[in-house]
């Protein structure tokens, strides 16, 4: 029976009898609750969709997981006072009457931490979805899927008894499917001395591997996910994140433990850039959260990840992906979980030493869930509704983020990479106005560039990069000098262009003196031979360093030469009637990273200039 369909007169209630059946209760691992044994639990007083005030219960602390139901609804506490606590519900709550029971848990909303993720689809409660029916309803399927054992993997020991181990130190290694090795380690809140290591073999994700200081560890642990995981301190970003497109690497760079907003509004191609982050970027583990996203949109993307050869490995992606998905169809207030347990996850991976890309789509989606929540809370509404705490909330999801140095010793780092989808396209709402108050980097996207079919559409003029400078010094140090200068000339070029663009609509181009003309020239070379790109196209979904500055070099080569002529006396419209075609198919005929193919395309471009200037002498 379909979810939210009413009962018919007289009928049983189907969300009931669909609860009653699961026989579950928290995030799926528990028994069904006794109703003989609960006379004496706290009691639902009201359901008003995901919000339901319940009775207060000795004990009960803010951010505790409840028990709803006979079914056991997987609800948080957000508020206590006056004898009644507020729970926000994670999951459906079509059945649930004044008067069931609530069984306090007694323990925060924890995320399962363990080998299993990667290349594990799960929904914004971490339950896995992989393993149901249809994985866009999150029912009983996914529920006991989140307590299958899991595969059993090979386990290499890294350390023998009686060493001593820091909190967070290194103690073996669990193979997977695919290239990353999942590193145990000790408990972050206590080392110590080795009391007994496995020996190597292989074990199930919830086996004993390990005891340290009389602590039992296994592959498999928990965390809460509104508590950051800690790290031994932060290091500075400057390493750059390399996504391998354009108009990122080369304008708007972000370090590796950087933050980034991508705003824009619809059909501007947020989806499609952050499927291209996630597919190229040479970061070790990606984390994708689809939240509140369209269905169809999330299983294209799943689909396209379980069939995309990794570049990096020569496997599949989503070997090293961790995909959450919270659907537009999925329980409203899962999304406000979902971005919490993305965080979780990526830290988990960030502490075992590795670089993740923490992609969240979309933040706006987010945002929606607490504004609606807090409207049924009655909670004081601030600037179009959104509650007070905003700010706060997306503040701290961004802080997440960072480059680390772990309690074991290693380096990690987590970026975060947020999509914005402003109503409207409207820039300055809430949302959007007070993420670009915390991130280093915004990638904001154009409605006029995706209509007019660039793609990449990121405005050059309305987006930046605050990590450019340190990224600038860091590839000076590794043998780049050129690269802040190449930067700096196409960014004149592109601000030239634009502020000549309203001149050429009044009068036209030909009015334009002839350096100026050069310029718009220049603007409509750098648009279409180095910043546009394809992600349909074998050789320019993806584009490496080398190609990137070989293409740079050979417009900025172009335009000069160009420049030259005007200034030795040559027509404009003689100089704009040279076909430079050949230079704007360099990024789809050569290789994703064949700069020495670059160069003949140049050269063909300016042996036809130096025909004109043999014509014209």
């Amino acid at each position: 029976m379909r979810r939210g369909r009413r009962p018919p007169p007289g009928g049983p209630d189907p969300g009931r009898a669909r609860h009653a059946g699961a026989g579950v209760t928290g995030l799926g691992g528990g028994e069904p609750v006794d109703t003989v044994s609960t006379r004496a639990l706290p009691r639902v007083l009201r359901v008003a969709g995901p919000l339901v005030e319940v009775e207060y219960a000795d004990g009960v602390a803010m951010h505790d997981l409840v028990a709803l139901g006979e079914a056991g609804l997987t609800g948080e506490v957000v508020a206590i006072g006056g004898g009644v606590v507020t729970v926000q519900g994670y999951e459906y709550t079509g059945g649930l009457a004044p008067g069931d029971p609530a069984r306090p848990q007694g323990h925060p909303l924890s995320a399962r931490l363990g080998p299993d993720l990667l290349g594990g689809i799960f929904d914004g409660l971490l339950r896995p979805l992989d393993r149901a029916g249809d994985w866009l309803v999150p029912g009983s399927a996914g529920r006991a899927g989140a307590d299958s054992g899991g595969l059993s993997r090979p386990f290499t020991p890294s350390v023998r008894v009686g060493e001593t181990v820091t909190g967070g130190g290194l103690l073996g290694e669990l193979a997977t499917a695919g290239p990353v090795r999942v590193r145990v380690t000790a408990p972050p809140d206590g080392g110590g001395a080795v009391e007994w290591i496995a020996p190597e073999g292989t074990y199930p994700p919830d086996a004993v591997v390990a005891r340290v200081a009389g602590t039992e560890v296994r592959p498999t642990t928990s965390w809460p996910v509104r508590r950051p995981r800690p790290a031994r301190g932060r290091v500075d970003a400057h390493d750059a994140l390399r996504t391998g497109q354009r108009v990122v690497d080369l304008l708007f760079p972000v370090a590796r433990g950087g933050t980034v907003a991508v705003p824009g509004g619809f059909g501007t191609g947020k989806t499609m850039l952050l499927q291209q982050i996630a597919k190229w970027c040479d970061a070790d583990v990606i984390v994708y959260v689809g939240c509140g996203e369209r269905g169809n949109e999330m299983a294209d993307v799943i689909d396209e990840f379980s069939r995309l050869t990794d570049p990096r490995t020569g496997g599949r992606l989503a070997e090293r992906t961790v995909t959450i998905a919270n659907t537009s169809n999925m329980p409203m207030m899962a999304r406000e979980a979902s971005v919490h347990m993305g965080a979780t996850v990526a830290e988990y991976f960030r502490d075992m030493g590795y670089d993740v890309v923490l992609i969240a789509d979309s933040t706006s989606r987010w945002a929606e869930a607490l504004r609606e929540f807090g409207s049924r809370t009655g909670a004081l509404p601030a600037e179009e509704g959104y509650p007070a705490g905003l700010a706060s909330e997306i503040a701290a999801f961004y802080e997440r983020s960072g480059a680390v140095t772990t309690l074991g010793g290693r380096r990690g780092s987590i970026t975060v990479i947020g999509a914005v989808s402003p109503p409207g396209g409207d820039l300055t709402e809430p949302v959007t106005a007070q993420t670009e108050r915390f991130v280093r980097c915004l990638w904001s996207l154009d409605r006029e560039l995706a209509y007019a079919r660039h793609y990449p559409a990121l405005s050059w003029a309305g987006s930046f990069s605050r990590d450019a400078a340190r990224i600038g010094a860091r590839h000076a140090a590794a043998g780049d000098p050129q690269w802040a200068g190449r930067r700096a000339r196409i960014a004149d070029l592109l601000a030239e262009a634009d502020r000549l663009a309203d001149l050429v609509d009044l009068i036209g181009v030909a009015a334009l003196p002839a350096r100026e003309r050069i310029s718009v020239l220049a603007g409509r070379l750098v648009r279409e031979a180095v910043l546009q790109q394809s992600a349909l196209s074998e050789h320019d979904a993806y584009c490496a360093a080398e190609k990137t500055a070989a293409l740079v070099d050979a417009v900025l080569a172009v335009v000069d030469r160009c420049r030259e002529l005007v200034d030795s006396g040559v027509p404009a419209e003689v100089v704009e009637d040279v076909d430079l075609s050949p230079l704007l198919r360099a990024r789809e005929e050569v290789g994703p990273d064949d700069a020495a193919g670059v160069a003949a395309f140049r050269d063909a471009a300016l042996s036809r200039l130096a025909r004109v200037a043999e014509r014209t002498a």
